[in-house]
């Protein structure tokens, strides 16, 4: 009996360390997984801005410039409530504003937004998605530019917006 003190610390001591090396190989997929549902959001919030500047570009004769998509929560163009998007959303990969694209001539002004993250994206296959064939090969999610119309490339002055 006197050999057998400590038998009962030592197997748990044992149990805490197989259980902290199974929990450490399952961060890497939980950070996948994670990485995953925020390319989800960024596509979802990005198309929705998109479709709020198309939205604002068709909604008058005369196409007014989008100086600030604060302008797309509530039209001052008119009299009437216009709300062109519900919502100012923040780029989901970082947390922060996005990098706003503008027209080069500066007719149209804000004509797209895209992400400042410089991460590596996990999807490269966008089928189920209508319009985002330019996102195929893309290295980073800078490159995953929402714009309305014709992407010019690089004839686009990107700007990020002020925090």
């Amino acid at each position: 009996m006197l050999n057998q003190k400590g038998f009962t610390f030592l197997a748990a001591l044992m149990i805490v360390v197989i259980m902290g090396i199974m929990l450490g190989l399952m961060g890497q997929p939980w950070k996948t997984i994670m990485k995953r549902e925020r390319e989800k959001e960024l596509l979802f919030r990005g198309l929705q801005i998109r479709n709020a500047i198309g939205s604002w570009n068709m909604s008058k004769a005369k196409v007014t410039p989008l100086n600030d998509l604060k302008d797309l929560l509530q039209d001052p163009r008119d009299l009437q409530k216009k709300r062109h998007l519900r919502q100012l959303y923040k780029d989901p990969m970082t947390g922060k504003e996005w990098a706003i694209i503008k027209d080069k001539t500066g007719a149209k002004g804000i004509i797209g937004v895209a992400s400042t993250s410089e991460d590596v994206p996990l999807k490269n296959s966008f089928a189920e998605y209508s319009g985002l064939d330019g996102f195929i090969g893309k290295k980073k999610y800078s490159d995953w530019r929402f714009v309305y119309g014709t992407d010019p490339g690089a004839e686009l002055t990107t700007v990020t917006a002020p925090q």
